[in-house]
């Protein structure tokens, strides 16, 4: 059965630390503690006092000033890892982590957990062909040497940086390492561990390399583990729960996220706030449950995005399509049909191109079958087409020989509604104003991932007032643009009432109009 040496990197709130330590420990695990060497002496001295009796426990033996984005990151991890690596022989696993975690499964859960898969979980994504970096410098992490701190001498940092640029003082990178790049939180088997050390021993060239490198402990373990490890061997992910706002910063767990928590497929998770005292003491004692049973349903990270979305309808920082290539022409029409549920668009766009010589297409911008010609290579890919949209909406108007186009849009796409709304070409808007009863509601959530089939009810039954909501509030938005062409049909309505308002939008005899609102099961589920 697994054991776990426990890498536990510190700087803050010895209380907090002693109690992780004695938590873990007690499960017949092992703890070696890094107390950074900025923080006060006498609260290392008080941790080592409190732990001095536990012979699961154990320290580095130099402590180290730390930084972000410094190698010294990277050096407490190491003199910890060697120490736990020699001190404990029955280690089976090395698992990174920092004061700020906790375990949201079970002690026995996640020896079970990690006795299924002999394996190394530690997230390592190609440096270069990768999309982990997505803000700030990237390949100059590497080629220069970085000797100041970016956050605390930011002048000095960047002046280094553009010197190096400005005399060629690029470096190679090691020949024969692929640079990986990753989460820093990783739980390494001990074969892996040894034949990393064993490889920084032989060759300390790659230490000298990392040592001026920026963010490295992104980019060390990550890549010295794929240069030892098979891929096979290898799962790219970190065992740590853990998700970052808009701003980059990670997001805080507080007393009210212990269920969010359990459902993660993740072993612990970061950050827990220090005064969540109710959640940090209901995890504790999880670790010690046995028998606990964790349906996963995984929907964290897009449920955080969505409620924090919610509310954040500000500025575009790019321009327009419309405004950047010109216009669709002013003898144009586009009628857009603007639905979220897309089987009822669907039927209607069916009818039209049947019962009329009007060309419509579904949703192209959402879906890659829309009904759309051979359009070439513009339309390959629904990526594409959000990409060069303004010339595959001129491409379908001349491809069809037309001056009219029905294109279905969901309401949440009303910068995209507004950008044809402004353009000189003509936009009718037929608003299907649908209703969102529990059963569509529960089946949206699991198909946009808010939820899944192991959420619990209990749950579901919580968001599924807010996503109505949320529905809701995108057709009142669309409403309050007050658009010059705007009509709106709905199941409530009758079909007279609807047949008057297809034949506005669509400028077609009131029998074709007729016919179409009364298009079979148009509004059903």
């Amino acid at each position: 059965m697994a054991r776990i040496a426990f890498i536990l990197l510190t700087h803050k709130d010895p209380d907090g630390v002693i109690q992780q330590a004695c938590r873990l420990s007690a499960a017949g695990d092992y703890v070696a503690i890094h107390y950074d060497r900025r923080a006060p002496e006498a609260e290392y001295r008080a941790i080592r006092s409190a732990l001095a009796d536990d012979p699961n426990v154990t320290f580095a033996p130099r402590r180290i000033r730390c930084g972000w984005g410094e190698w010294s990151l990277v050096a407490a991890s190491l003199e910890t890892l060697r120490t736990a690596e020699r001190v404990f022989q029955q280690a089976t696993h090395f698992y990174l982590l920092s004061g700020d975690c906790m375990p949201i499964k079970s002690a026995q859960f996640t020896r079970q957990y990690l006795d299924g898969d002999d394996c190394d979980y530690i997230e390592s994504v190609d440096f270069f062909h990768g999309d982990w970096i997505k803000t700030g410098i990237k390949a100059e992490r590497l080629i220069y040497r970085h000797w100041f701190n970016e956050r605390t001498h930011k002048t000095l940092f960047y002046a280094s940086m553009a010197w190096q640029r400005r005399l060629g003082l690029t470096r190679r990178l090691p020949d024969d390492l692929q640079i990986m790049i990753g989460s820093q939180w990783w739980c390494l088997r001990r074969q892996t561990v040894e034949s990393m050390l064993a490889l920084i021993d032989s060759r300390p060239e790659l230490v000298r390399f990392f040592r001026s490198t920026w963010i490295p402990d992104e980019t060390f373990f990550q890549t010295l583990v794929s240069h030892v490890v098979p891929k096979t061997q290898i799962r790219s992910r970190s065992p740590t729960f853990l998700m970052f706002t808009d701003y980059g910063m990670p997001v805080v767990f507080y007393n009210d996220h212990y269920d969010l928590l359990l459902r993660q497929d993740y072993l612990f998770a970061r950050k827990i706030s220090a005064e969540a005292r109710d959640l940090r003491a209901r995890l504790g004692n999880l670790w010690q449950a046995t028998g606990q049973e964790f349906p996963i349903s995984a929907e964290g990270p897009r449920l955080f995005r969505f409620l924090t979305g919610r509310g954040r309808i500000g500025r575009r920082f790019a321009p327009r399509f419309w405004e950047s290539d010109g216009s669709l022409g002013r003898s144009r029409i586009v009628h857009l049909v603007v639905a979220k549920k897309w089987h009822v668009a669907k039927r209607l766009t069916d009818r039209v191109r049947t019962l009329t010589a009007i060309p419509a297409v579904d949703y192209l911008f959402n879906e890659f079958n829309a009904g759309l010609p051979d359009m070439g290579g513009v339309a390959s890919s629904v990526e594409k087409r959000q990409r060069h949209r303004r010339a595959l909406v001129r491409l379908l108007f001349d491809r069809f020989e037309t001056r009219n186009l029905v294109l279905c849009l969901d309401p949440s796409a009303l910068s995209l509604i507004g950008d044809f709304a402004s353009d000189r070409a003509e936009t009718r808007i037929l608003h299907v104003d649908c209703d969102f009863d529990d059963d569509y509601l529960r089946g949206h959530m699991k198909r946009t991932g808010l939820a899944s089939d192991r959420t619990p009810q209990d749950v579901l039954d919580r968001l599924v007032p807010v996503v109505r909501a949320d529905l809701e509030h995108e057709g009142e938005r669309l409403r309050d643009m007050e658009f010059a062409r705007f009509e709106t049909i709905s199941a409530a309505s009758t079909p007279e009432r609807n047949a008057a308002a297809i034949a506005r939008f669509l400028d077609v005899p009131e029998e074709i109009a007729q016919d179409l609102a009364r298009t079979p099961h148009l509004f059903d589920d």
